[in-house]
């Protein structure tokens, strides 16, 4: 019917005419390669999967569409550190003018707020920032607070200082400003307020308890089941108080608690702590397994503890070993359509069948890669005989039943490469969720999207086990096929970033994650990452994309008196809360700082950094600290 219209004669009258044919059709051409261009480029869209990658994805994986730059000068970098010295002082001189004595300020509403004890947090937490930039009269106008602040609280009921909280942020900040600085008064505050937070070890194994009122009374408060990261994230900082102090009761609120996590029963979990523990009997009260929020810094603790002591203390090493090849094997999965590497958490007894995965990835869990990183770069993972350790003997079937599997199963890998891979493909995906949003800065938390049922997966001898697609198993399938291109979930990917209208629909899926919780905290757990990344690699790609989060921080957060969380990453102009953190400056300011400087004052084989990225001295004992001490 469409012969007889007017186009329709017109077309039909250029086969009789060459030249114009051979003109529509030039342009037909040129039209055809510009709308391909735009549509496959993902500098304008994003990119188009096939439907069959996921029958047969990992021959290699999907190129970033553009390099960092390798090629910027050292002047470039100082330059941008010295910008990051400059967020500081605006952050900080606007914490000094509103909300200073007290804990942190409201950068929108110029208020305070009292969230940790009321004794300055933010100051605390910000000395050791303050010596590693050379800021001498922030340095020197904190310190007679520093010197007069009342280790107290009301004598009355609700009243108590979160233990975790108080030691990461507190004595971790004093600690390490006295490492760096060498003034005593900053070693006498530090006793002194664990001298008032003793009485919270008061438990049948020093575990221990959630918080205690430093009054004279010693009130304590806590639930007999305690949370992971709260019973066992001390050992770093009582036992560099038990070395500049010379004391053993420090050494032993540490030893303790070191050897209660060495002799726990982890049958049920494949040698990986769970996050609840009963605090009367020292063992594991469930089989919830985790990196992420009430667990991750224990699993920090482990190498970190080895490093610590000078790669003496074989217990943490071992157990970081445990933990660790449980993640990879069992914890670590890939999203079907970009590959994207991530970490999640389970729940039920790994003995006989596999966790059951929630798929949730937080941000806390981005400390992961870093840490793989610097154990990778730190330990001997490719000859663990020369330390008298054999995987198959610190785990197998015997011990934790089908789990122990995964020890057979990594022990046929060079290890200090698998974790490596492992280090790069997470950090990848933490930088991506960046990358991916308007704002250049990440979510809280994702669910990954995943293959066939989400929830329950297949079953196994009548037992359903959760979806998803284990990244050892696409690892071995890779090495099985000849291991051609990159390992699967390690290589560079592209950004993909939604318009509004594919937002507010929700019906875009091509970045394999949806966004449970939208906020930006100002979090640090990424840019520790890329921060280990760029010194254990030397790649300038983590320092590049550093540098782009902080572009991000610049642009969408900052305040006439500070930095501000954002309540979303998805929408612009980027929506904030009136919140700032004091770890902004102790752990994200810093490792930008660090990332962005040449020569770095922090050697990771001297210095350790506890949870709050506060450095302390590796520690080497005398044979006279030895034996009073009973170290063995």
């Amino acid at each position: 019917m469409y012969r007889s219209h007017p186009l329709s004669a017109s077309l039909r009258s250029i086969r009789h005419r060459p030249y114009f044919r051979s003109v529509l059709y030039g342009c037909l051409v040129v039209s055809s390669v510009y709308l391909l261009y735009k549509f496959v480029n993902p500098t304008y869209s994003i990119p188009i999967y096939s439907s069959s990658s996921w029958t047969d994805p990992f021959s290699g994986d999907l190129a970033e569409s553009y390099v960092p730059a390798d090629e910027t000068s050292a002047d470039v970098w100082l330059g941008r550190a010295n910008s990051v010295k400059l967020s500081f002082l605006h952050g900080y001189h606007g914490y000094e003018r509103y909300a200073q004595p007290n804990d942190e300020i409201r950068p929108l509403s110029n208020d305070y707020r009292n969230n940790f004890n009321g004794w300055g947090v933010t100051m605390f937490d910000s000395l050791d920032t303050m010596i590693l930039m050379g800021l001498e009269n922030e340095y020197n106008r904190a310190m007679p607070f520093i010197e007069k602040t009342v280790f107290s609280l009301p004598d009355v009921r609700g009243e108590f200082a979160p233990f975790f909280e108080t030691i990461i942020r507190y004595l971790g900040g004093l600690l390490s400003a006295y490492a760096l600085r060498k003034d005593d008064v900053l070693l006498r505050r530090a006793e002194e307020l664990a001298e008032k937070l003793d009485n919270v070890f008061a438990t049948p194994n020093g575990f221990p308890l959630f918080g205690v009122n430093p009054k004279s009374s010693g009130q304590v408060v806590g639930p007999e089941i305690g949370i992971l990261a709260e019973i066992a994230s001390l050992q770093l900082e009582y036992t560099a108080l038990a070395k500049f102090t010379g004391k053993k009761r420090w050494w032993d609120r540490a030893n303790t608690v070191i050897r209660a996590l060495d002799n726990a029963d982890l049958h049920k979990t494949g040698g990986m702590f769970p996050i609840r523990w009963n605090l009367t009997s020292a063992q594991p009260f469930d089989t919830h397994l985790s990196v992420g929020a009430q667990a991750d810094s224990t699993h920090e603790y482990l190498l970190k503890q080895y490093l610590l002591t000078a790669k003496t203390d074989k217990a943490n090493l071992i157990m970081y070993l445990r933990a660790t090849t449980h993640i990879i094997a069992e914890l670590l999965m890939l999203s079907p359509k970009r590959h994207l590497l991530y970490v999640t958490d389970t729940t039920f007894s790994t003995n006989e069948h596999r966790g059951r995965p929630s798929h949730t990835f937080e941000h806390l869990s981005c400390f992961l890669p870093g840490l793989l990183a610097l154990g990778a770069h730190t330990l001997p993972l490719d000859d663990l005989a020369s330390l008298g350790i054999d995987l198959n003997e610190i785990g197998n079937e015997s011990m934790f039943g089908r789990s122990g599997k995964s020890y057979k199963l990594l022990a046929g890998y060079n290890l200090k490469t698998l974790h490596m891979w492992a280090a790069e493909g997470l950090a990848q995906t933490c930088w991506l969720s960046y990358a991916d949003m308007p704002t250049g800065l990440g979510p809280d938390e994702m669910v990954m999207h995943t293959v066939g049922d989400d929830r329950w997966g297949k079953t196994v001898d009548g037992y359903k086990e959760g979806g998803g697609y284990l990244w050892m198993d696409a690892i071995e399938k890779w090495k099985s096929s000849g291991a051609r291109g990159a390992p699967p979930g390690v290589g560079d990917k592209t950004p993909v970033i939604y318009t509004e209208s594919e937002r507010l629909r929700g019906s875009a899926r091509a970045r394999d994650y949806s966004i449970r919780k939208s906020g930006y905290l100002l979090r640090p757990e990424t840019l520790e990452s890329l921060y280990l990344l760029w010194r254990t690699t030397g790649n300038n790609k983590w320092r590049d994309r550093g540098w782009k989060i902080f572009e991000s921080i610049e642009r969408h957060t900052k305040t006439p008196s500070g930095y501000a969380s954002l309540r979303t990453v998805e929408v612009l102009p980027a929506v904030k809360d009136d919140d700032m953190p004091s770890y902004f400056f102790a752990e994200t300011l810093k490792y930008l700082y660090l990332m962005f400087i040449d020569k770095d004052p922090i050697p990771l084989d001297e210095w350790v950094f506890n949870t709050e990225a506060h450095p302390l001295p590796v520690i080497r004992w005398t044979e006279a600290e030895k034996e009073a001490f009973d170290i063995q």
